[in-house]
């Protein structure tokens, strides 16, 4: 990647076939962030059991096909927190390009927490995505993080209904199941979110759809079939 927030997408900003994210007992990184209120926070200052960490953005389809289904378990388990880390625009489009300054992308995570009314905490990555690099740089990756500050779950791309299975696991104090399969965006989700970013966004996206759908829906989810998940303790020191 040369240019970490990209004009316009290609499937190719992406190395969807070698995630680097933390991997599960492995150390997560901390880092200082901006809130939408305009303060900082630290990533890993959280008052829960656990934090569920997704990776999001305003114009990326899938986070915003998951939101409903993750607004449920933010009420089905009100003692762990969750917070989103605002990234590069998945999709850039004409009305939501891509971020030219600090102010800009602040601006767009405000929108996703005022009027598109995400309820969670949204935490703003610097310009040049260094948090988000450290966590794998995918669009729509989620961690479940320890108060040891350990990934005790991880999924390059977020499954509601596998993150649900995983934390109920480490709360019976048993370890996380392994991750879901890949889901698509709902049609009509991905749809409005594509033309909501602006002219442009659609077209990229469909100029990359069919490296999408070998790499994520069919050799991902093999790979996730054929992969033995590597069972961590809830509360394990790493």
């Amino acid at each position: 990647m040369t240019d970490y927030n990209y004009d316009s997408f290609s499937a190719g900003e992406y190395e969807l076939d070698d995630f680097k994210g933390p991997a599960v007992g492995r150390k997560a990184q901390d880092f200082t962030m901006q809130a939408t209120d305009g303060g900082q926070r630290q990533l890993l200052d959280f008052n829960g059991d656990f934090l569920v960490l997704e990776i999001g953005s305003i114009t990326c389809p899938l986070y915003q096909s998951r939101r409903a289904k993750m607004k449920d378990l933010t009420e089905k388990y009100p003692e762990t927190s969750f917070t989103i880390m605002y990234v590069r625009e998945a999709h850039p489009g004409q009305t939501r390009p891509k971020h030219l300054d600090a102010e800009g992308k602040l601006s767009n995570a405000r929108a996703l927490q005022y009027e598109d009314g995400e309820g969670r905490t949204i935490l703003i990555d610097d310009l040049n995505g260094h948090a988000h690099v450290a966590y794998g740089s995918y669009p729509n990756a989620v961690f479940i993080i320890n108060k040891n500050h350990c990934v005790v779950y991880y999924s390059d791309w977020n499954n509601p209904k596998s993150t649900d299975r995983a934390l109920a696991n480490l709360k019976a104090g048993k370890p996380a199941s392994g991750m879901g399969m890949f889901l698509p965006a709902i049609p009509s989700v991905g749809m409005a979110t594509l033309k909501n970013a602006g002219k442009g966004a659609g077209m990229d996206f469909l100029r990359s759809f069919p490296s999408l759908v070998w790499k994520n829906l069919i050799k991902r989810n093999l790979r996730v079939l054929l992969r033995r998940p590597n069972p961590v303790s809830p509360d394990t020191n790493c």
